[in-house]
């Protein structure tokens, strides 16, 4: 669990990272090659899990809803809420916080440990600005986009049992999809993905940035980073929807 003394030094960095950029253009620069590296990268693993998932969860659902007094469609409206409500933001988010925290988490802990951040330092240049800004802006703005992926994906694969099986009629599973859509769903869905992108950018810099020692530690702090920026999506996740569903 996070101490008291861990939270006030996030919190600390976290005001010193949202500060005016010294340099604009430097930062121009950065923005677009950290939403290449943290997002852009990550579509190929959004891509892939999605479909997989889309269609277990869809296969599941048949298998275990088989009743007379059941609409073949509902397993269509299932799999269509169950992506857009938890799957597509909150469990995506969870394997990002895997693939993209501990990426950002050792990137920046080596430059700790190679006391590239201190020469930052060194030349007046605010290192948590300019090393952790971009990320956390870049992987915000990518969130948005791997959510909607994500819960197309997860159609596409519900789709692909209804055409390669006979499990459901792809007539029923067409009208599941559409069935009673609620579209503030997906804002919901894209809202709790904007906080998640900040809390993995954010808690993987901090727990990069605050690497001392050697290659060892730098892999505690990736650790590190990935359990605790998990935690805090789960936490966050009751708040949001405690606050935006009810």
């Amino acid at each position: 669990m996070l101490g008291l003394d861990t939270l006030g030094r996030y919190v600390v960095l976290m005001k010193r990272t949202f500060t005016k950029p010294d340099n604009w253009r430097m930062f121009g620069r950065q923005l677009p090659r950290e939403m290449v590296k943290l997002g852009v990268d990550s579509i190929g693993i959004i891509i892939i899990i999605s479909i997989f998932m889309g269609a277990i969860m869809l296969m599941q659902t048949i298998l275990n809803t088989e009743s007379p007094f059941i609409p073949r469609y509902s397993n269509g409206l299932i799999l269509r809420d169950t992506m857009l409500l938890e799957f597509a933001s909150s469990i995506m988010s969870l394997l990002l916080a895997g693939k993209v925290g501990s990426n950002i988490a050792s990137e920046i802990g080596t430059m700790r440990i190679t006391e590239q951040i201190d020469a930052l330092e060194i030349m007046g240049v605010n290192s948590a600005n300019y090393l952790i800004l971009p990320k956390v802006i870049g992987l915000i703005l990518c969130m948005p986009v791997l959510v909607t992926l994500s819960v197309f994906c997860g159609l596409l694969g519900g789709l692909g049992i209804a055409v390669l099986t006979d499990m459901i009629p792809m007539a029923d599973f067409i009208y599941g999809i559409q069935y009673a859509f609620i579209p503030y769903y997906f804002t919901y869905s894209i809202i709790k993905s904007l906080f998640f992108g900040f809390i993995i950018a954010s808690v993987s810099s901090f727990y990069g940035y605050y690497a001392y020692g050697g290659a060892l530690d730098v892999g505690r702090a990736s650790t590190n980073a990935v359990v605790n920026s998990s935690i805090a999506i789960l936490l966050m996740n009751i708040i949001l929807t405690r606050i935006l569903l009810t």
